[in-house]
């Protein structure tokens, strides 16, 4: 067994790395594998000898992270464990590339990332929750497209709730299919960029790859397929499981969405948020935050987002 020591400099450092009521450090005991223990001033670790040194990680960034910054919340206690956590599997020989075709490679950018497909790799079931850019879908597209070459599944279902932004489907022009187009095309956007178009509309046309709303999934059972849904945070509790229940044998389910782009009604609970809370704790079953660190997109989406953050913190 390994152990280590870490000091707390006063009661003012204790409060802010351990949180309020001691939140982050209930967190950390969570996450974390080393055993936590707390006494004197000092913060005590045990166990072997890479959970020793991962949480010792953790503990040295968080004491950087409030020394700058001060208070901390729990979105940025996420991005600091996924960065401490991410870095360390990062190394892992194979896990950042998944797809790679002739003059395309597609790998992971960014430790969270690299955590990211180690989870979608050894988990049947994975929710990701992270802002804009962090290649939340994308990644999940080129994983599924990966299984899909390697014939590791006969499928892909490709889901997203048709609810965004306070518009209504009903008011939309077109007939249904021109209705739900808008809705799924990041989708598209996505495969297109992993496979030539004639390669892309000959299996959907042989329902090989399938794109659709989240209603249509209701009563099916999807067996050998590799699933994704979308925008997750806009499902009711109620859609949620209908959709986690559709699951079937030999089958890999990806839920990605962002906690601060919600569409529902007020005072409707987002399913996204419900499922990562009630099912986190099931073996097989892996959540993933990705954070700012993990933005990808141009170098002015990671600006927009902290502007955007920074705002919802100031009083109105």
């Amino acid at each position: 067994m390994t152990e280590a020591t870490i000091p707390v400099g006063g009661p003012e450092e204790t409060v802010l790395l351990f949180g309020v009521g001691d939140e982050h450090l209930k967190r950390l005991r969570q996450d974390l594998s080393a055993k936590i223990a707390t006494r004197g001033g000092r913060i005590h670790l045990s166990g072997d000898e890479d959970a020793v040194r991962q949480a010792t990680e953790v503990f040295e960034r968080l004491k950087r992270t409030v020394g700058r910054e001060g208070a901390i919340g729990p979105q940025r206690l996420d991005e600091l464990l996924a960065e401490s956590t991410g870095e360390r599997r990062a190394s892992g020989a194979g896990y950042d590339i998944v797809v790679q075709q002739p003059g395309i490679k597609i790998r992971a950018r960014t430790d969270g990332q690299a955590v990211y497909l180690d989870a979608i790799r050894n988990h049947d079931l994975v929710f990701c929750v992270g802002p804009a850019g962090t290649g939340k879908t994308f990644l999940a597209v080129a994983a599924a497209v990966e299984a899909l070459k390697e014939r590791r599944i006969k499928k892909i279902v490709l889901v997203r709730p048709a609810v965004e932004a306070g518009e209504s489907l009903g008011y939309l022009p077109g007939d249904l299919q021109q209705k739900i187009n808008p809705y799924l095309r990041p989708l598209l956007d996505a495969l297109g960029e992993m496979m030539d178009y004639d390669q892309l509309k000959r299996y959907t046309s042989d329902d090989i790859i399938e794109v659709a709303p989240l209603a249509y999934m209701r009563g099916r059972t999807l067996n050998n397929a590799f699933i994704i849904m979308d925008e997750g945070q806009n499902t009711t509790v109620a859609q949620m499981k209908m959709f986690l229940t559709r699951m079937g044998s030999h089958s890999k389910v990806v839920v990605t969405g962002d906690a601060t782009q919600v569409d529902l009604p007020s005072h409707t609970r987002s399913g996204l948020a419900d499922a990562v809370e009630r099912l986190s704790g099931i073996d097989d079953i892996a959540c993933v935050k990705l954070g700012r660190a993990d933005i990808v997109r141009h170098r002015l989406v990671n600006e927009i987002v902290n502007a955007y953050e920074e705002g919802s913190k100031r009083p109105s």
